[in-house]
């Protein structure tokens, strides 16, 4: 999450509290569009049903953003989060390679914990930002995604220790 661009005047805690949300519109498309592509790859169903499901979740992720912009007077505009955005290249390169399935299923759960890890991140920020302005109902919201992101990350963590890396581990 860029703090600082060269495009956005930040003259006020609020301009930078508005410009990280901006960052995060941005990032939850990207995901959006990135996690079918992660679905499909995947090898494993219940990896594959994990992605989906955190479609569905991601998806509703960017209406509460929507209201976050709503509550604080503020319409919905994006812009590039560079962030994400390399975090989804990389696990492009995961989605398009080639080799062993278990493996493969490995490097897309660690490729999903970059982006989950990021998100828990920039969400805790911009709730705090919420918090510090007196955005009840924002701070409510982004604490809802925060919840989500963090079970998300649980999910896929379990998911890895329990079935896929044993898997992947045993092709070396």
């Amino acid at each position: 999450m860029a703090l600082f661009t060269s495009s956005a005047a930040l003259n006020t805690f609020d301009d930078l509290f508005v410009e990280q949300l901006q960052d995060l519109y941005d990032a939850e498309q990207r995901i959006t569009k990135a996690l079918p592509k992660m679905a499909a790859a995947a090898h494993d169903p219940a990896l594959r049903s994990a992605f989906e499901e955190h479609l569905r979740q991601t998806e509703n992720q960017v209406t509460r953003l929507e209201k976050v912009f709503q509550s604080i007077g503020q319409s919905t505009k994006n812009k590039t989060c560079e962030g994400v955005k390399g975090i989804i290249e990389e696990g492009e390169e995961i989605v398009s390679g080639k080799g062993d399935p278990d493996v493969k299923d490995a490097g897309l759960i660690a490729a999903a914990q970059r982006v989950e890890h990021y998100e828990i991140a920039a969400y805790g920020t911009a709730r705090a930002f919420a918090q510090r302005l007196g955005k009840s109902e924002a701070a409510r919201l982004l604490e809802e995604t925060l919840a989500e992101e963090k079970e998300t990350d649980k999910k896929l963590n379990m998911l890895a220790e329990r079935a896929i890396n044993p898997k992947a581990a045993a092709m070396t």
